[in-house]
């Protein structure tokens, strides 16, 4: 059994249909990159998946369990895949350390010794154990964003989803947080990808999704997407990059 499963999804917002009936299953372990233009509907997949949008037709199942969208089957869900976004979305009045363990109390109930005991181990996993205590305006860009993921990681995830997680940062930080995902790639952490970072896509996933105009249109392992595309559209994707 896969552990992400997509059937038939649509998604639309008003009108517009952004998602038109995307199918894609996902095994355990998989490092998954979806790639595509803007308004492709790659961002709306991911937050479909983790339940932050509803779908209007088709079913996702995780880990064996039907996405449904009532309050208890969602919180349920997002326990289960985390989910880090462009924006760091950190706390600023708390330290690192806080908003490390803030979800894991508030959302699991974790008692205060044990939030803090996973938020030193996490935080030491993204190289950032000794900012504890730092507030986020005392950090990089790099840094803020290596925090967010060390807040994902504790909340123990079966899987990761990483909307364009450097697409907000300057060049030069970009290398230091793709080295924690490539790092929890080697782990066998199954990761699904929103990235412009092609060689990334290249060197660290399993496979490559290229969406287009809200379908799937390609997918495949890298070397066939990026060396042999079958379509005009993904040459043409390609060539621009």
């Amino acid at each position: 059994m896969s552990l992400i499963e997509i059937t038939e999804v649509r998604k639309a917002f008003g009108d517009n249909e952004v998602l038109k009936g995307i199918n894609l299953n996902i095994e355990p372990g998989e490092v998954i990159a979806i790639i595509g233009k803007s308004g492709s509907g790659k961002s709306t997949l991911l937050r479909c998946i983790n339940g932050l949008e509803t779908i209007n037709a088709g079913s996702i199942a995780v880990a064996g369990a039907q996405l449904l969208p009532d309050e208890l089957h969602l919180r349920a869900l997002r326990l289960k895949v985390g989910m880090i976004f462009q924006q760091f979305n950190l706390f600023p009045h708390l330290t690192v350390g806080g908003n490390v363990m803030v979800s894991q109390t508030v959302v699991k109930k974790t008692a205060k010794d044990q939030a803090e005991a996973m938020a030193r181990k996490m935080l030491d996993r993204v190289g950032l154990g000794h900012k504890f205590d730092a507030y986020p305006d005392e950090l990089s860009g790099g840094q803020q964003q290596r925090v967010a993921i060390a807040r994902a990681l504790a909340m123990e995830p079966i899987a990761l989803l990483c909307d364009e997680i450097t697409s907000a940062l300057d060049p030069e930080l970009v290398q230091e947080v793709l080295a924690v995902v490539r790092e929890l790639a080697a782990e066998g952490m199954t990761l699904v990808m929103v990235t412009h970072e092609m060689k990334f896509a290249r060197d660290v996933c399993s496979r490559v999704v290229f969406m287009h105009q809200g379908r799937v249109h390609e997918i495949g392992p890298p070397e066939d997407v990026f060396s042999n595309p079958q379509t005009a559209e993904l040459k043409q994707f390609l060539g621009m990059l």
